[in-house]
């Protein structure tokens, strides 16, 4: 997979029950990595980071982590009411 082939980041260790991969059906690489890509869309869901950030942690590129976006349920854009309504205030703006 695309994802999390080489991230550019510091290693850390989050500790885990060591039943956990098996009673998931994982091998311990492929739950931590998606634990690691768990961490990424939810921080950058919750807007601690940018999709480049997040994108970097989970290893992809940025058009990569956010076209996968919606199958981690995590919208690619993440706009605030405000932002809408910048965004479509002026029908006359070049798109």
């Amino acid at each position: 997979t695309w994802l999390c082939s080489k991230p550019d980041r510091k290693d850390g260790n989050a500790p885990y029950p060591e039943s956990l991969p098996a009673v998931s059906n994982q091998s311990k690489e492929e739950f931590e990595q998606e634990a690691r890509l768990a961490l990424a869309y939810k921080l950058y869901e919750m807007g601690r980071l940018t999709s480049g950030q997040a994108a970097s942690l989970a290893g992809a590129s940025r058009v990569q982590f956010l076209q996968a976006s919606s199958r981690f349920g995590v919208p690619s854009v993440l706009w605030d009411a405000e932002e809408i309504t910048a965004e479509f205030a002026d029908p006359n703006r070049d798109v």
